[in-house]
């Protein structure tokens, strides 16, 4: 297991992660430590753990407005692939009846 040290709000931290995931936790860290200054500078200081608690409230709200915007993204991919393979269904029916209105054409 890695050892890291981040620095959140101007504080280091030391923080264990599995090997090979240090660089993904110093951007975690990074995107963490923007969240608790944002709310540092628009809030004041309110104390480590308030000031956690908020700037962890904030990205979780972020995070959830992102999986609802995914589910609808998704439910209309669904939608489109339905329709278009409604759409395909109907294109090669027309060509089937058309081939097959062009073979009794032609054997007449």
């Amino acid at each position: 297991m890695a050892q890291i040290n981040i620095t959140i709000n101007g504080r280091p931290y030391a923080v264990g992660c599995e090997d090979g995931q240090e660089n993904h936790l110093m951007e975690l860290a990074r995107i963490f430590d923007r969240q608790v200054r944002q709310v540092s500078q628009d809030m004041g200081q309110l104390g480590e753990t308030r000031l956690f608690l908020m700037g962890s409230l904030l990205l979780a709200d972020e995070l959830m407005d992102l999986k609802t915007r995914l589910a609808a993204a998704q439910a209309e991919l669904a939608r489109a692939q339905s329709d278009h393979a409604r759409a395909e269904s109907r294109v090669v029916g027309a060509l089937e009846n058309a081939a097959k209105r062009i073979e009794k054409l032609a054997a007449e």
